[in-house]
Parts: C-alpha cells; structure tokens; sequence
C-alpha cells in the first residue's frame, strides 16, 4: 500500500506523470481570456459593424453615439449614454452586461475545480500537495458565494435566446436579407454557449436529479430530458472551452471588422 504523503507539503505528489500540463494550459487559457476579455470591454468601441453585434455587448442597454464602430442609437434598449456614469470609466456598454454571463463561468462547477487548480494551487492536481493553510473555518465567503451558481444559471439561459436574436438579427442588413461570414460566427455562438449552458450541473439537478429513485421514472419525458442533458454534462468540459474560446473569437472577428483590418465575405458587397 502506497504511503500517503502529508497534504500540507505543497507539490509533493504520489504520482510521476506530467500532472501539471492541464493546470498550466488552463492558468494560459483563463489568464488569456481574461486579459482579453478586460481590453475588449474597456475600449467601449468597435463591437458592431454590418449587422453583426459583438456578443460581449450583447444586449445593448445604452448606445454612446459619435463612438467608432458603435451601435445606432435605435439599438440600443434605454438610449443614450447616461449623464450618471462615472467619468473614470469609459463609456462601454460591455460592462453593463459581461457581470452577468461572468458570473456563470466563475460559479461553474467545471471552472471552479478548474482555476482553484491552476490559479491556488488547492491542490494543483490529484495526489499532488496543496498550498498549506492554517486555521481552515470550512464555507466562507468564497464557497458561499458559489451557491449563486444555481441562480445565474436562469440568467444564462436568458442570454441564449438574446444572443440567438442577435444571429439572426445578422442575417439583415439595411432591409436586405443575405449572409456573411460574420453570420455564421454569430450563429455558433449561441450553439456552443447552449451545449456549455445545458449542460449545466445545476440544470441536470433541476431536470431529474431532485428524485428519491430516479430509475424509477421509468422512460418518460422527464427521463428522456434528464439523459439528454446528461449528455451534454458529460462533455462539460470540452464545451465550456469551446464556447470560451468561440466568445472571444466572436468578439474580435467584429471588432477586426469594424476596425477594417480583416475584410468580412458577404451577400451585400460590403
């Protein structure tokens, strides 16, 4: 029987594979997202062009006009930019709204195991010693905190259809029915983020996991939802970075457009 080593002596592991290439990728990914995620809702400009809506922007609540690649004021749902807002931040839309789908991926069960590994280090991996802590007091703010994770879930589920709007709302520009490619980069999204979404441990919970005995329901409808998000649990992790990934992609495909650096391929001649 293997020895087990003391849980407070931080690196020290029972095993010898390369363990820490998955922590590192996912320090890499996150941290890269984040930064980008950052810069992008800061520059307040350039997130639409066409008909295409940056989904970081997504919805528009307020539109400040005379802003570079900035929405029509008909866009947006309140009008114009505030006199309220705080002259110390930019006047970007994004930060009205990126709280909301933030919130979901920080309390994400899959991200949770995920950055407490690669950004704490408790513990880096499996068999692999913790950063030492003293005077643990068990669920505290943090882990409280993380209960909101079943609440965000509703509001996410909200943003698939907004976001679903918005790809279709793509499809026409000036009146004119057509397509781009930046038609279908905002088609995928809302199918990846739908896939990460309703795959949701909270959801998979909501739609079956409350029963004494599940395997007694038989084979009816609730059942067949319960296996059908099951599914799409099972590959939570390969949809929740593939959605990532694609979000921000999404985001600057429009921003690389309305800047003009990339030219997008479309129906209108644009």
């Amino acid at each position: 029987m293997a020895e087990i080593l003391p849980r407070t002596i931080f690196l020290e592991r029972q095993r010898s594979d390369t363990w820490w290439i998955e922590p590192v990728l996912v320090l890499l990914g996150l941290g890269a997202f984040i930064v980008y995620a950052t810069w992008a809702a800061f520059q307040g400009d350039h997130y639409y062009t066409v008909s295409y809506l940056s989904p970081f922007y997504s919805p528009l609540i307020y539109v400040k006009s005379g802003v570079a690649g900035s929405a029509p004021l008909w866009h947006s749902l309140l009008g114009e930019w505030p006199s309220w807002w705080p002259s110390y931040l930019p006047a970007s839309p994004a930060f009205l709204i990126l709280m909301f789908p933030g919130l979901f991926r920080f309390t994400c069960y899959y991200y949770r195991g995920a950055y407490y590994k690669a950004f704490a280090a408790t513990p880096p991996g499996c068999a692999v010693g913790a950063v030492p802590q003293k005077n643990y007091k068990g669920e505290t703010f943090l882990l409280i905190f993380q209960n909101l994770h079943r609440y965000a879930l509703y509001v996410a589920i909200i943003y698939l259809f907004i976001l679903t709007a918005d790809a279709v709302a793509s499809f026409i520009y000036e009146g004119t029915l057509g397509f781009g490619v930046g038609t279908l980069v905002l088609l995928l999204n809302p199918v990846f983020l739908g896939l990460y979404t309703l795959g949701c441990h909270s959801l998979r919970h909501l739609v079956g996991g409350r029963k004494d005995c599940f395997s007694c329901a038989g084979s009816g409808p609730i059942n067949g939802v319960y296996r059908k998000v099951s599914w799409m649990n099972r590959h939570h992790k390969l949809f929740a970075w593939v959605s990532l990934i694609w979000v921000g992609l999404s985001d600057a495909y429009v921003r690389l457009v309305s800047m003009g650096i990339i030219t997008d391929w479309n129906t209108w001649g644009i």
